[in-house]
């Protein structure tokens, strides 16, 4: 019996299962079903386009090229605009991990390529930033609760280097993200 419990051991080793138990009935409401897959489990286009962009995480923050959301701020790429002022824009995510996930960004990235390029100067817009997450959330309905997360370099797994807050909520969020 233990050498067949270690050989099975060895065989699911590394895999998730799935308990039926564990699994969400055919009533459960679609704010709380799981994604189809984990946060962590990047599709190989994703993984691609962090490692493309970490090629940019070396460049200094004003020689970085524009992005793509230096073209969704001057509307040269279409988007779906939740909330605009002059500092900020949020937009929704268009590849979402969650039912409700958008982007907040700076609309002027001055240096902001990556958090860890932050500055003093940067605390204000910074602090408006968070202010725009939560605001937007109110009006997205996602009072039960969301989550924010910015991704920091190629180990964040950042994929466009203009700083950019993730607003992801509209389903119960598990812990650890990834």
């Amino acid at each position: 019996l233990a050498k067949r419990a270690t050989g099975n051991a060895a065989r699911f080793a590394g895999r998730s299962l799935l308990l039926p138990h564990l699994l969400p009935s055919p009533r459960t409401p679609y704010h709380q079903l799981p994604l189809s897959r984990p946060l962590s489990a990047m599709s190989s286009a994703e993984q691609a386009a962090a490692q493309a962009a970490t090629k940019l995480a070396d460049l200094p923050p004003d020689e970085a090229p524009p992005t793509i959301f230096d073209k969704i701020i001057s509307k040269q790429i279409p988007s779906n605009i939740l909330y605009e002022d002059n500092d900020a824009m949020a937009f929704r995510d268009i590849s979402p991990q969650a039912p409700t996930h958008f982007l907040v960004i700076p609309k002027v990235r001055n240096g902001l390529t990556r958090l860890s390029n932050a500055t003093e100067a940067h605390k204000m817009l910074l602090g408006h930033l968070l202010y725009v997450a939560q605001h937007v959330a109110k009006q997205e309905k996602l009072e039960p609760g969301f989550r924010v997360c910015i991704n920091d370099g190629p180990d964040g797994c950042q994929s466009v280097y203009h700083l950019h807050l993730h607003v992801l909520g509209g389903r119960k969020l598990s812990w650890p993200p990834g």
